[in-house]
């Protein structure tokens, strides 16, 4: 099969170090009667050894060359592809097993990774856990705690809906071709019992907060709350955003 070049417009970068691979199956542990799917299986590499610990896995691929090579590569029954746009895709079409929930995996691509993780956690409540290659300054800013510069809207909405962990860090060596930065794998569990507040008024507290991170949070949340407000919930009015927790945010939702 003639080599596939990666193209710059769909942000692809395959993963060819075995030992990577290798640790990534260990990270994900995918067993025999689940349902898992993958985005962006690329060339194959990862999806080979997801196989060999699955029944059947989904796969959903933009690329139509790469569509081909992986409808020559693998059995129909086993490898079911799903040609299209992971950020347009339907996940709550994909067949669970009773009892059971989805598992998503996959080395996303770059350039569309916050609004695929946003789109991913709309189906939060029929996932089991997800698994991804992410760029490394993104996972740091899905993991950051309140105080430092990485923690920000992505931190809030995301830890409101997930327990999340960086498992581990990936050189540029290990893809073909290198990206200009490091990746990390982190492991996402939906919470069982998030905080309760309206995603939307979440939504428009949390990006009104981050607009302008340079101004107190009383400044940037003025027009939306007064000062003897933000001190109910147990804001001081001259912190940051970034110095504030989620259960604040939470708790500010739900004053709109």
């Amino acid at each position: 099969m003639k080599q596939h070049i990666a193209r710059k417009r769909f942000g692809q970068n395959f993963l060819t170090d075995q030992q990577v691979l290798n640790d990534i199956i260990s990270c994900i542990n995918p067993k025999k009667g689940e349902s898992m799917v993958e985005i962006g299986p690329g060339l194959a590499a990862m999806t080979r050894l997801l196989l060999e610990g699955l029944d059947q896995l989904h796969v959903v691929e933009l690329d139509r060359d790469l569509v081909a090579r992986l409808k020559k590569g693998f059995d129909p029954q086993r490898l079911i592809i799903h040609e299209g746009d992971a950020l347009q895709f339907d996940f709550a079409t994909l067949p669970v097993a009773e009892g059971k929930k989805l598992r998503i995996v996959g080395n996303l691509p770059y350039n569309i990774s916050s609004p695929l993780l946003f789109h991913l956690a709309t189906y939060a409540e029929q996932v089991e856990d997800q698994h991804f290659m992410l760029q490394k300054e993104v996972v740091e800013r899905m993991v950051a705690e309140p105080g430092g510069k990485e923690y920000g809207r992505l931190s809030v909405m995301l830890q409101w809906r997930y327990h999340m962990e960086l498992m581990f860090i990936v050189p540029p060596t290990a893809f073909d071709p290198p990206p200009k930065v490091d990746s990390a794998i982190v492991r996402m569990i939906p919470k069982k019992e998030k905080l309760p507040c309206e995603l939307e008024k979440l939504e428009q507290v949390v990006t009104k907060a981050f607009s302008q991170r340079r101004k107190t949070i009383r400044n940037c949340l003025s027009g939306m709350f007064t000062e003897q407000q933000l001190q109910e919930v147990g804001i001081d009015p001259q912190l940051r955003a970034e110095a504030i927790p989620l259960e604040h945010y939470v708790a500010l939702a739900n004053l709109l």
